[in-house]
């Protein structure tokens, strides 16, 4: 095994290099505190890495992503989200057989609770579909208290787009709209969102490919804050609807799954304005400025996003099929055509990404901002899950970063009389 070398305080000390399949070099430091009493300092986690995953492989200077080492445009081209959920879930793409019990196992767990319904009557109309995902997540533990992990996930993965459909309904003061076992999965959510009683629904069947695709791009990313989140709460030893709940929490966060919903009110902000979309890319240029423009670059992708270049054709396909003359969409448009041929972006890489184009094709499906991320969580789903197991099987120790402390020394007590 190769090593790399610490030389501290004029000690010198051996770490043990790990090399990953596509050739990441990592610096184990498991050790590094019991061997020299200190410890790194990695704000943010960007150069640490928290564990080994066989899930998913990104790089981000070459614009690569792939689920299980299937690279990500050609799931979204010719799988539906359930396989992709599979593969995830399970390490490989399900056979016939396989898919078909899996989707049966989907359908047959899809129904809540009918207890549960009582639980939404208790959130006020206007409260924010985040809120009662990640609440009725958590109360799926108290229906489902057994330790069976394989059943949960099944359960988890079929319960979650019915609780985000009567989320999103109790937001509009609808009545609830139940699955229909003849109806895919992407299906369903189209019609449990968008049906009416005593009115048949026809589900668009390029809406329901859009739909596959947003979630298969957003199935997973490594170790992201809410994957991370996900990992941490489990590393307890907590069960999978209480760290996935978690997780939902930490994607409700506006600097990671409510970017698309900042696209969109990027767009309002600029059509009140008077719509001049120069005027706001001047702005972005202007450092002096503190306007920034929301669905550009990638903190990760120092090239062309590879999940936005998928969905800026699922996003020309579904505003043909809808026919939709909407003013933040044409907005859109000219803020794409500048970022793709103006130098500044070029330069700098600001390519749109995957929140640019799944915000616009979420509004003009009539899905609402606010839902934009609950959304987000139903792709990401698999992907958490698939970690959540990894987890598991691997038993390790729970999670507990250290910290450089940088408060007062010791202080004597003094009693509140004599303070002063």
């Amino acid at each position: 095994m190769a090593t790399a070398k610490l030389i501290l305080e004029g000690k010198e000390h051996e770490l043990p290099v790990y090399v990953g399949t596509e050739n990441e070099v990592g610096i184990d430091i498991t050790e590094l505190r019991n061997k020299t009493g200190a410890i790194t300092l990695d704000s943010g986690y960007a150069n640490t890495g928290a564990c080994f995953s066989n899930i998913t492989y990104i790089d981000g200077e070459k614009g690569i992503l792939r689920y299980r080492g299937y690279p990500v445009d050609q799931l979204a081209e010719h799988a539906k989200f359930t396989e992709v959920a599979h593969l995830l879930m399970y390490g490989e793409l399900p056979s016939l057989q396989q898919l078909l019990k899996f989707r049966e196992e989907l359908t047959y767990h899809s129904m809540l609770h009918e207890d549960m319904n009582k639980f939404f009557e208790g959130f006020p109309r206007g409260a924010h579909p985040m809120a009662i995902l990640s609440a009725m997540v958590a109360s799926l533990s108290t229906y489902y208290p057994e330790s069976d992990e394989r059943r949960d996930m099944i359960r988890l993965l079929a319960k979650a787009k019915t609780i985000a459909a009567f989320a999103y309904k109790k937001s509009v003061g609808q009545p609830f709209m139940y699955p229909r076992n003849e109806l895919s999965y992407c299906g369903n959510i189209l019609h449990m969102m968008f049906g009416v009683p005593c009115e048949a629904y026809h589900v668009d069947p390029v809406l329901e490919d859009a739909m596959h695709v947003l979630l298969i791009l957003h199935a997973d990313h490594e170790q992201n804050c809410s994957t991370s989140t996900v990992r941490m709460v489990g590393s307890s030893g907590a069960n999978l609807y209480a760290s996935i709940s978690a997780g939902i929490c930490a994607l409700w966060g506006p600097l990671h799954g409510g970017a698309n919903q900042a696209v969109i009110e990027m767009l309002q902000q600029i059509h009140s304005d008077g719509g001049d979309v120069s005027k706001y890319v001047a702005m972005a240029k202007d450092k002096t400025s503190s306007f920034r423009l929301s669905g550009f670059g990638h903190r990760v992708y120092k090239n062309f996003d590879p999940r936005a270049k998928i969905l800026r054709k699922t996003c020309d396909n579904v505003l043909a099929r809808l026919g939709i003359h909407d003013p933040l969409l044409d907005i859109a448009k000219k803020l794409e055509e500048i970022a793709l041929r103006d130098e500044y972006f070029i330069e700098r890489k600001l390519y749109p990404n995957v929140d640019f184009y799944s915000g616009i094709i979420y509004k003009a499906m009539g899905i609402p901002a606010d839902m934009f991320t609950v959304m987000f969580a139903l792709g990401r789903l698999p992907g958490w899950i698939a970690h959540w197991k990894e987890l598991r099987e691997e038993k390790p120790r729970i999670n507990r970063p250290r910290q450089i402390y940088r408060g007062e020394n010791v202080r004597e007590f003094v009693p509140i009389e004599k303070r002063g």
